[in-house]
């Protein structure tokens, strides 16, 4: 097993690396200090990688993985998990699905063999997935169809930006689709997304390396080997102007828009990424925070601006991901005025770059947030286990303090003239009225 050790900042860690013959990748992060242990499977698959006609599926197959399997009826991963005072989840995200659980360290076993038995050979029965497509169009009414602004910006947003499938489509799914989905189309997606070799298998926490690695082998180990498939590329060209959209929305109370631009491809120029990553704490985060400043306090033009790179978080996904300014404003407010104050504090930027204490305010905070969730075994497993399953390098989740430290006021500027220079999406979210809503 090739091991290395990672010294960045305050974090001293080991990460020790290995593959099965059946081609799962393992990552084991031993840490003393800590009394749990945390597993964690990330499949490379997620809403990008379903195929047309079955919008939805990579995060129906995630509550389809909590049913059982062939050696355990249904609930019995729950009742495991919980009757060793343990939690567990999933999530689905644009490029991966991942499982995981945080047991007490003697529970580790228990972790791997669970985390393993399904992995194998999930319970899939018409039931199982009748069900479930029954529980996920629950979930879509719940948080999307029947609350205010539900699915902004990560679902309206992309089909504005983008023009591809994989890139534009509805990750939550068509009910439509749902409910056309068959066992077959289960079987199908599991054999090919959920073969070992698709798979990154992540351990932390009071770990012996060669013991660990020994029980994932016992229980990981014997899952036959399957062909493993070929992730194809999502690149696609960038808009060459503004692209706008305008979407009905019968609850919100108030409009509301969505500004979305392509950031540069973390695998090949990350230090590019992450001056995105400031630029978006520079425009909103906080109350000293240029849209904050702007467009609340001084002109009053929005009740709320917030900026994110990343649909779904930072270092979330692969190339190509988004960076969003959002806002909500009155209606006697023209969205224009909305988007033409965002420009010109883009243009500020981009001309005279922020100060070294301004700059210094967002990596402190990010620097401060980073450490809180680094302390937490979970949020540092999935981290890691992201990063090296989506850019081949679970370090750059340690790296991020001092890499975010080191960029300068001259990068954070080139980030804000790139969006100003490149096309756009943006997205109007307009209240319906009742009449409307009736029709």
């Amino acid at each position: 097993m090739s091991g290395s050790r990672v010294r960045v900042s305050l974090v001293s860690i080991e990460l020790h690396r290995a593959t099965l013959p059946n081609g799962l990748r393992v990552l084991l992060v031993p840490d003393p200090a800590t009394p749990v242990v945390g597993v964690a499977v990330h499949v490379d698959v997620g809403f990008r990688s379903e195929p047309e006609g079955r919008t939805g599926f990579a995060h129906l197959f995630e509550h389809l993985m909590f049913q059982g399997s062939e050696s355990l009826e249904k609930l019995a991963h729950f009742r495991h998990v919980q009757g060793s005072g343990g939690v567990f989840n999933g999530s689905t995200h644009q490029d991966y699905t991942d499982y995981f659980e945080v047991l007490p360290a003697a529970a580790l076993e228990r972790a791997l063999f669970l985390e393993a038995d399904r992995l194998r050979a999930p319970k899939l029965t018409e039931e199982n997935l009748r069900n479930q497509v029954d529980v996920v169009k629950e979930e879509i009414r719940l948080n999307v169809l029947n609350r205010p602004y539900g699915g902004f910006p990560w679902i309206l947003l992309p089909p504005v930006l983008y023009d591809t499938f994989p890139n534009a489509h509805n990750g939550y799914g068509d009910f439509s689709e749902l409910e056309q989905a068959s066992l077959d189309d289960a079987a199908g997606f599991f054999d090919t997304f959920y073969a070992p070799g698709n798979a990154q298998l992540t351990v932390a926490g009071p770990i012996d390396v060669d013991t660990t690695m020994a029980l994932v082998d016992k229980h990981f180990g014997d899952i036959p080997a399957r062909p493993t498939p070929v992730r194809p590329s999502f690149a696609e060209p960038l808009p060459g102007a503004e692209r706008r959209q305008a979407v009905p929305d019968a609850h919100a109370p108030l409009p509301a828009l969505a500004m979305g631009f392509r950031m540069p491809d973390p695998a090949t120029d990350l230090d590019g990424y992450l001056a995105h990553v400031l630029l978006a704490s520079v425009l909103g985060d906080g109350e000293a925070a240029r849209l904050e400043r702007r467009l609340v306090h001084a002109d009053g033009l929005v009740t709320d601006v917030s900026a994110s790179a990343g649909l779904m978080g930072s270092l979330d996904a692969r190339d190509p991901d988004t960076f969003t300014v959002t806002a909500v404003h009155p209606a006697a407010v023209e969205p224009d005025r909305v988007v033409g104050a965002v420009d010109e504090e883009l243009e500020k930027l981009a001309a005279t770059p922020p100060s070294p204490d301004e700059l210094a305010r967002q990596v402190a905070r990010w620097s401060a947030a980073l450490h809180q969730e680094n302390d937490r075994v979970m949020y540092r497993m999935l981290g890691l286990g992201a990063r090296e399953l989506l850019y081949g390098r679970a370090e750059i989740t340690l790296e991020l303090t001092d890499r975010l430290a080191a960029l300068t006021p001259a990068q954070v500027a080139g980030a804000a003239g790139a969006l100003r220079g490149a096309g756009r999406g943006v997205l109007l979210v307009e209240p319906a009225t009742q009449q409307e809503d009736d029709a």
